[in-house]
């Protein structure tokens, strides 16, 4: 016979007094709770600053733009959002004190929607230290620090909802291992600090999806640690390009079969750039490339992907298909081209 007598069997203990005690737990918990937003917030709010930047154009009757960007380093390297800082020429950064100071672009990356400054002429500022995102688990609280709606040094906590999620740049292309949280976030909260419960920076906010509630995205620290250090390496972030464009489309099940392929969706080319790798190489509008340096390619996302730094400048083997018939292609992928913003901070 299995006993499931309490170990306090021999208390005495009432119902009432059991229920009694039990909001003292709650509490104690509660308190834990609050106690880590407390001290994350203590140590990383100081790090996060208002993004403020000029008019565009230069008219003074025009208003500017606003955000949230976090100090990554004591001698004012602030990490943002692209679409924070736009193409302004004029940023001013202040922080939690009301301290106003003018910075300057290093570096952008619409690909990520990242940006890098620097603060002129600070020093010593209160920094934060960017983590391993890698290490997040669903469920995980975090805290988000930023300026929603003009807000300073708003607080938000929720919970990691989701890892690896893709969502789609300004510049179309997608943004890989996004993090999902329910933190609340509202336009402002753009370039502010996702933080964990140790203190570390583990993603950048970047995005919410209008008309949903709890559902908010962050760019993982270890892209942002990739992307600042090719800016600060570079001025920009170093990718291939082969110069086409185009869209994911199916491969018809014949020609499937018929080439001895699996893909069931293939990226299919609509443009060719005179003079461009993809030209030379050969290819022509409606070929589907399925293969790249032997990465199976099932859309124009994987296509984008794969065309990375360390295909810049080497002799690639590329499977199409032409008329339902399989071809092999060499291809020598080019370095892309900076945007103009990333050539003057360049």
């Amino acid at each position: 016979m299995l006993d499931f007598t309490s170990d306090f069997a021999g208390d005495d203990l009432s119902p009432a007094q059991t229920s009694e005690a039990s909001p003292v737990d709650d509490r104690a918990l509660l308190d834990a709770y609050s106690n880590a937003v407390i001290a994350v917030t203590e140590r990383v709010g100081p790090a996060v600053v208002r993004v403020e930047t000029g008019p565009k154009s230069g008219h003074r009757g025009e208003r500017g733009g606003l955000g949230s960007g976090i100090v990554i380093s004591p001698d004012g390297l602030v990490l943002t959002n692209s679409h924070v800082v736009g193409t302004s020429k004029e940023i001013r950064l202040r922080d939690t004190e009301g301290v106003v100071t003018d910075a300057h672009v290093l570096g952008v990356d619409p690909d990520t929607d990242l940006a890098l400054l620097r603060a002129n002429g600070s020093r010593d500022l209160p920094y934060a230290s960017l983590g391993n995102s890698k290490t997040l688990r669903r469920g995980q609280l975090v805290v988000a620090i930023g300026n929603p709606l003009g807000f300073e040094s708003t607080v938000t906590a929720g919970v990691v909802s989701a890892l690896g999620r893709s969502i789609r740049s300004v510049s179309g292309r997608t943004i890989e291992d996004v993090i999902q949280t329910d933190a609340a976030l509202n336009p402002g909260n753009s370039g502010g600090a996702l933080v964990s419960s140790a203190a570390e920076v583990i993603g950048v906010n970047t995005a919410i999806i209008q008309g949903a509630q709890g559902i908010c995205f962050a760019v993982a620290s270890n892209t942002a640690q990739f992307v600042l250090s090719e800016i600060i390496r570079h001025g920009y972030v170093r990718r291939a390009y082969i110069g086409v464009s185009g869209q994911t489309a199916p491969i018809p099940r014949r020609h499937a079969v018929l080439a001895g392929v699996e893909n069931k969706m293939g990226a299919l080319l609509m443009q060719i750039e005179p003079d461009g790798p993809a030209a030379r190489a050969g290819l022509l509008p409606g070929d589907v490339v399925i293969k790249l340096d032997g990465v199976d390619i099932n859309g124009v996302d994987d296509l984008i992907r794969v065309l990375d730094r360390d295909r810049i400048d080497r002799r690639l083997s590329m499977d199409v298909l032409r008329l339902g018939r399989l071809r092999g292609i060499d291809i020598h992928p080019m370095e892309r081209k900076p945007a103009p913003r990333q050539a003057q901070a360049s």
